[in-house]
């Protein structure tokens, strides 16, 4: 996993339509990177509507709102639609971004050991330097506290 202080690893990728889109797209503004496991599940349905519910406070924090997981496009576009989210969404079916970030970890369900994404999210500035890592975040309330670490 890279540290708070070094560069944020750069990255292509698709978004729901298709489209790509590259991390340095956004230097000059602040950018919330959260990786999540899987979409339309209740856990990460919960999380993107937080972010959804309040895009436009991020928006006026000069914050960049951006959601990768190792679902598809087609995936990504669906769960899109059905919550309404008005933020990127990256399909990251190679696990580069993921893999680069660290967040492909061992992780234990009902006692099952598996690989998966552990939902982590990353605020990196307007230079492109990571400045905070929220490790294993709950759902429910990591939008809300990106707001507030974001007002200082």
């Amino acid at each position: 996993m890279p540290e708070v202080g070094t560069m944020a690893p750069q990255f292509t990728l698709p978004d729901k339509d298709g489209n790509p889109v590259s991390l340095s797209d956004f230097l000059g503004k602040k950018v919330v990177l959260y990786f999540y496991p899987r979409d339309n599940t209740a856990g990460c349905s919960r999380q993107a509507s937080a972010f959804a519910d309040r895009f436009e406070e991020f928006k006026a924090k000069n914050a960049v709102v951006i959601g990768v997981s190792k679902d598809s496009v087609a995936s990504h576009r669906k769960f899109a639609d059905k919550l309404g989210l008005p933020f990127i969404l990256l399909s990251d079916t190679e696990r580069v971004a993921i893999e680069a970030y660290g967040v492909w970890q061992e992780k234990k369900n009902y006692g099952k050991v598996s690989m998966g994404v552990v939902r982590t999210t990353f605020i990196i500035d307007e230079s492109g330097k990571i400045e905070k890592i929220m490790p294993k975040v709950k759902p429910d309330s990591n939008a809300g506290e990106i707001l507030k670490y974001l007002e200082g």
